[in-house]
């Protein structure tokens, strides 16, 4: 029976959750198959370019040219086709309709052109999104399929954990995540229950505590009382949040595609107008026709298409440059917007792993600081606690020799004992002090103790021959970078960012204080976190959410714009998160609202000398008589004009400017 807890075959969530990962699969596939297409209609492009200007014949070219039209056409002209299907209209058939018609007059360069274009940002958007809805698969590695249920007689057995109800008693053996949410009724131990609250250390746990489905027990035994149904857990919540919150944000678009089934209708209707009220009114058919295709090639969105979508592509590219995946250009637009910025603690603004920052002695006389470092570090050595491989950490960066260390002994909750050099070596939680009451440095030990907590360090008290030596002080590892990536925030939105973490009130503090935030909402769960991104959002914020946990994901789905850190990011908040910090470097991200602001102006500027362009090109053609020529080349001309001005974002120089000046 131990067995089977040991190594369990798979999570209980692959049963319920394995139609989202299957659904991940095909939208990956579909994306990769659109960049081929994409990839495959420029190559073609590129190839009767080339013919074209080779004089070689004009059939060659033309081949070249229409195979461009079919590869990178057919999923545009699909899609409005459908569109047509369901009784709307769309830029998409408007865009194909115009590339025909581009054909039809001999001007198939600029419709194999527009054709590229169309294909290429399409293929883009698609292989940099992916359906936040599909990232509750990271859930899979959290809670366990199977648990030890403890029965009326005493008996234990395997169950499903999905079977178990509230009341019944699971036993949790030495390295096993625990199976549902409960309450310890025997036993004592370290629970990492980092992927739930985002703490940095194992928490002990005892009778009386409470404990989350998904957290991984230590070294000790826990028999833990269910108190939640398995549909009611913490995990269970976050995925629930995740999904609401995600769905909320899925229905904003970018403003020109708010616009573009609106623009799309009045063109064709202007359209037919332009060709059958002449012809009403006894106009011959050839010229009326030329001037309905005229004014359909010239009042077709290209030049709009390519206001927006270059200059977001090439801040997308230039930011993905820099170590910054910006998963969409709605998501780009989000960044402008961005007015506060709300941090998680652990793994985002740290570096989420305890080093050790004090080494306080009782008694020098008795014992100098290299002595009780090496001691500790002897003594920790045969530990897998995370506290234990910092101080072997400290004590090999200060060049600290560590002795061989015997009769190696680990409590839970406690600490560990050893022989070091013949000496009795204790180190554990400050709790060890009650073991040796009434030694002589007990009272200056706890003093110590009260004085690095209270400026946010965990305390480890060594104990040596039964006799308190002194007291370590551990912290998380302050980001590098993140003093100053707080302070650029703090210019670019007005505000100063806010702290939602986890960890206890004077961690956080601590941390807040080295790197400049004086908001710090600490102790929070997942959901808590997202009811403080909401109420901020009350308050007319709107708010980038950086984190790098399960626990962060449904407060980074909340919120308007999530960034996760890529590194040792979970792969739930990897693929919840709107943007990835791929190397964690907290100060790109204002460059990137910087670069996103600046993009943002550009699209202004080119939308106005597009629609300018097109309003004066379309009245031309309806007051008058506007010459093709003269239209598809005034038309080209504008294309060219606002495409090639939105690339000038992809340049280094783009990126270096981009923070500056750009207050709200």
């Amino acid at each position: 029976m131990s067995s089977s807890l040991t190594a369990p075959p798979r999570d209980v969530a692959a049963h319920t959750l394995s139609q989202p990962r299957r659904s991940a699969q095909v939208w990956s596939v579909l994306a990769m198959a659109e960049v081929r297409w994409a990839a495959l209609a420029t190559a073609l492009f590129l190839g009767g370019m080339v013919a074209q200007a080779a004089g070689a014949p004009s059939a060659v070219w033309w081949t070249l040219y229409l195979a461009c039209y079919v590869t990178g056409g057919w999923e545009p002209a699909l899609s409005g086709l459908q569109a047509l299907r369901e009784r709307t209209l769309d830029v998409d058939i408007l865009m194909i309709v115009a590339a025909i018609l581009a054909v039809t007059i001999g001007q198939v360069f600029d419709g194999a052109l527009l054709v590229v274009i169309f294909s290429t940002s399409g293929a883009l958007e698609a292989f940099v999104t992916r359906r936040t809805a599909d990232s509750v698969r990271a859930l899979l590695d959290l809670a366990p399929e199977r648990a030890c249920r403890v029965g009326t007689d005493g008996d234990e057995e395997v169950v499903e954990t999905a079977a178990l109800a509230v009341g019944d008693i699971v036993v949790v053996r030495p390295g096993e995540r625990v199976g549902a949410d409960g309450e310890v009724v025997e036993g004592l131990s370290d629970v990492d229950q980092a992927s739930i609250t985002g703490e940095p250390l194992p928490v002990t746990k005892g009778v009386g505590d409470e404990v989350f489905a998904g957290s991984l027990n230590g070294t000790g035994a826990l028999r833990i009382a269910v108190n939640r149904e398995a549909t009611d857990s913490v995990v269970a919540r976050i995925v629930a949040m995740v999904e609401e919150a995600s769905e909320t944000k899925a229905k904003t678009q970018l403003f020109i595609e708010k616009v573009e089934q609106r623009y799309s209708i009045g063109v064709v209707v202007a359209t037919l107008a332009l060709f059958f009220i002449p012809l009403a009114l006894g106009h011959a058919f050839e010229p009326t026709l030329l001037r309905a295709m005229t004014f359909m090639i010239v009042a077709s969105p290209c030049a709009v298409v390519l206001a927006t979508m270059p200059p977001l592509l090439s801040t997308i590219a230039n930011a993905g440059r820099h170590g910054v995946l910006v998963k969409s250009a709605v998501a780009l637009e989000r960044f402008r917007e961005v007015d506060l910025v709300a941090f998680d603690k652990t793994g985002t603004l740290t570096l989420g792993t305890p080093r050790v920052a004090e080494v306080e002695v009782l008694d020098l006389g008795a014992i100098s600081t290299e002595t009780l470092l090496s001691f500790a570090a002897a003594a920790e050595r045969p530990s897998e606690h995370p506290l234990a491989s910092a101080v072997v950490a400290a004590a090999q960066e200060r060049g600290v020799a560590i002795p061989h260390a015997t009769d190696f002994s680990s409590t839970p909750g406690r600490g560990v004992t050893a022989t070091v050099e013949g000496r009795h070596v204790w180190v554990g939680s400050p709790a060890i002090l009650d073991e040796v009451a009434g030694r002589r440095d007990v009272g200056d030990a706890r003093l110590l103790v009260s004085e690095l907590e209270e400026v946010g360090r965990t305390a480890v008290v060594v104990v040596v021959d039964h006799s308190p030596a002194g007291v370590l002080g551990l912290a998380d590892q302050v980001r590098p970078g993140a003093r100053e990536a707080v302070a650029a925030f703090t210019e670019l939105t007005g505000r100063t960012p806010v702290l939602l973490t986890g960890d206890n009130e004077r961690a956080a503090r601590r941390l807040a204080e080295e790197v400049g935030i004086t908001d710090v909402r600490a102790g929070l769960l997942p959901d808590e976190k997202v009811e403080a991104v909401r109420t901020l959002q009350e308050q007319g914020r709107r708010v980038m959410l950086v984190g790098d946990g399960v626990n962060d994901a449904p407060a980074m789905a909340a919120a308007e714009l999530g960034v996760a850190m890529g590194r040792h990011g979970s792969d739930l908040a990897l693929e919840t998160a709107d943007a990835v910090v791929v190397r964690d470097e907290l100060g790109t991200l204002p460059k990137v609202i910087g670069l996103s602001r600046r993009a943002h102006g550009l699209v202004k500027a080119n939308l106005a000398f597009a629609a300018t362009v097109i309003t004066v090109l379309v009245l031309w053609d309806i007051l008058w008589v506007l010459p093709l020529p003269l239209g598809v080349a005034g038309h080209e001309g504008s294309t060219m004009v606002v495409g090639l001005n939105g690339l000038r974002l992809l340049r280094r120089a783009a990126w270096a400017r981009a923070d500056r000046g750009l207050r709200t």
